[in-house]
This record gives C-alpha cells, structure tokens and sequence, in this order.
C-alpha cells in the first residue's frame, strides 16, 4: 500500500532552480526543509514553486545541539526571507511515521547515539505551522521522481548506501509502506564466498546493512569503499546485487536508483548491474530491463541533491494554498 506522503494531490511541480544569493523575500509563505542523514543535515528553505533561496548543512551531533541549531537556521532565514508556512522532514530512521500514535516522528531503534525518542514535531512545535515526515530516502526517492514530473516514471526503487542502508519504493509519487516505513538493509543475504566478517550491525550482525555499509566496509577493510580494489568493490556489489534482485522480484519497480556515498566508488554500479543481471538470470523479460541494465541501475540524477528537494516537495504538499 502507498504510504500517505502527502495530505493532498500535488500541483505544479517544484522547478530544480536555487536562488540564494542575498535577502530575498518572498510574497506569500514558505517552506523550511530538513534532510537529516546519521552524519549531515542539510537545511533549505524555498519558495511554493520549490525554487531554493537559502540553505546550510551542518553535522548530526547530539539531538538538543542538532535541533537548536536547526532552529536557529530557520528563525534567522524567515527573518531575511518572509514567514515559513510549512516544513518537511527526511529523516534517517527507524522513526515512527503512524500519525495516530503519540510518538509520530520520534526516532525509535536507530543506531545514531543518543537519538532513540528524539522528536521531530517537538523539535518544531515552537514554529506553529504544519510538519510532515518521511524517511531521508524516501524524501530522495521523491526528489529523482519530480526530476520527471512524475510522468516518465510511476514507479521506482531508491536505495542510499552510506552509513545505513536504506530502500523507498514510489508508486506515483507516494512511498510504499504498511504498518510502517520499509527497512531494506536489514534483509538477510546469502554470504559471499569466503566471506567471514561478522557484520556491525547491532541487532543483526550479518544483514545487508551489517555487511555493505559504510562503517561496515571501515571495519572490514580500515577504508573507505573509493579507496579500496576491485576484489572489496565485487564483494559489496555481490550484496546490493542480492538486494537489487529481490527489489525487482518482489516490486518490479521501471527503475533501480542507487545513491549515498558508498554507491559513488568508482567501479560499483557497473559491478552491481552485472551482479544483478546474473542474479536474475533473464527470469524477468521486459523492455524496461535493458541488457547489461545500464539505464536500468542508475545514479540519482540529483546527487547530493536529491534527498533536500524531496523534503521540499513533502513540505509543499501541506502549505496552506499550496
């Protein structure tokens, strides 16, 4: 079932244009964004057409020095730039997104130190407009399907590869979930030949996101994915590869988008395309699995910036007269 995204249809679609050079005010009110990763969050504000005329990014520290300094950003650019009608949130999980529950938008069992309970709406209360909240990859996943006006493309799988593994799928433009958001890194995976590493994380050791994330390639290797061979790249792309073929087999999403820092190693996608490719072993016909999936298994087009828009758009879909 899709997830509630938004609380109404969208209109027109956000343009991908900045403008923040100086005090520009805006008539009418705007929308705050926070995209929120385990290391990073990045920080917007736009305008109801989505155009971006202030933004910051600043680390993930503790929740209390993370929140006032978010708030301290968003207070300072309505000053400069006009009343902010409505934020929406990306960010990194678990976290609660069931609005009839009174801990909607609290981070649940997240590996992050010192962010189980950490509220978002709490963080935001002071501000008195509307909140909305999804997870970072699915407010990236957002971003790469607006790219097309949501018309090329109706479905699509997003997977970031950083610090967490994560996975959103999109069905016209709202992430599919049931009870809760989906948690594709911690998927159990057939081990890789000779593969004994015992995997990091906390409550599963060997998932995907135990074997093939960022801290889990550091403590395998003591490097970075990038700085590493092509014996590491083959083993992480043999484990996304397990990943990409079940994304297919169980959604048939038209396209596979891989992003976060990991998935930027030089040599990975095509690695993982190839992985996965022999994984489906041509079970799945269909034109939009093209040989060798080089349009397939792509990059956000977006980059970096792809989870920031996102959040954007999960704000605009709540503000007033939007």
């Amino acid at each position: 079932m899709a997830g509630n995204l938004s609380r109404r249809t969208p209109g027109k679609e956000p343009q991908a244009r900045d403008r923040t050079d100086g005090d520009w005010r805006v008539t009418g009110p705007l929308i705050g964004a926070v995209e929120a990763g385990g290391t990073k969050c990045v920080l917007a504000i736009a305008d109801s057409d989505g155009n971006i005329i202030d933004r910051d990014r600043l680390p993930t520290g503790r929740p209390e020095v993370t929140f006032a300094a978010l708030a301290t950003f968003f207070r300072a650019a309505a000053e400069r730039h006009g009343a902010i009608g409505a934020f929406g949130i990306g960010t990194f999980g678990p976290v609660s997104l069931d609005e009839t529950s009174p801990g909607w938008g609290t981070l649940t069992t997240t590996p992050k130190p010192g962010w189980q309970g950490a509220s978002w709406p709490d963080a935001f209360a002071n501000f008195g407009v509307p909140l909305a909240i999804d997870t970072d990859v699915s407010a990236a996943a957002l971003g790469e399907w607006l790219l097309s006006g949501g018309k090329s493309t109706q479905s699509l799988a997003y997977t970031t590869v950083g610090t967490g593994i994560g996975t959103s799928i999109l069905r016209d433009g709202l992430p599919v979930r049931g009870i809760s958001h989906l948690e594709g890194g911690h998927i159990r995976v057939p081990r890789q030949p000779g593969d004994g590493f015992a995997g990091v994380c906390q409550w599963h050791g060997d998932c995907l996101e135990g074997l093939a994330s960022g801290p889990a390639i550091q403590a395998r290797w003591g490097a970075s994915l990038d700085a590493l061979g092509p014996q590491e790249i083959e083993t992480i792309a043999g484990y996304l590869a397990e990943l990409a073929a079940t994304l297919v087999l169980l959604h048939m999403p038209e396209r596979l988008i891989f992003g976060g820092g990991v998935s930027k190693a030089t040599g990975l996608l095509p690695a993982l395309r190839r992985l996965t490719e022999e994984r489906l072993a041509g079970f799945v016909e269909h034109r939009a699995l093209d040989p060798g999936l080089a349009r397939y298994i792509v990059a956000p087009q977006l980059g970096d910036d792809a989870g920031i828009r996102g959040a954007i758009e999960i704000g605009r879909r709540i503000l007033p007269h939007a």
